[in-house]
């Protein structure tokens, strides 16, 4: 069996269901990627899927469609999305088995 190329927890899944509906237009769930960026090289992305591109990697669970960019799966196979929320800050959480470093502020990764 194939490693998925993205898992999603039930905090994550919540949160994206949230944001959708608080979001007041229609929305075909959200698109994760990556862009160059940081000081490690690599940064996760995540909007608003819009519109469906034809190449788009598509995650259904737990309610929520998450769509992965083409240029990203080779990057995020095997990841988990996860939604944290701490007494100083909230958000987001990627747990990416192909990450080899990740730099000191947590903004960014490589492989």
């Amino acid at each position: 069996m194939a490693t998925p190329v993205i898992t999603i927890t039930e905090s994550a899944a919540k949160r994206v269901a949230a944001m959708i509906t608080d979001r007041g237009k229609p929305s075909q769930g959200v698109r994760i990627g990556v862009r160059t960026a940081g000081c490690s090289g690599l940064s996760y992305t995540l909007e608003f899927a819009d519109d469906i591109q034809p190449q788009d990697e598509v995650v259904r669970d737990k309610g929520v469609t998450v769509y992965v960019d083409p240029k990203a799966t080779m990057f995020l196979v095997g990841t988990e999305m996860d939604f944290v929320e701490g007494d100083l800050q909230s958000g987001f959480v990627f747990r990416n088995p192909n990450e080899r470093a990740r730099c000191g502020c947590g903004e960014s990764f490589h492989v």
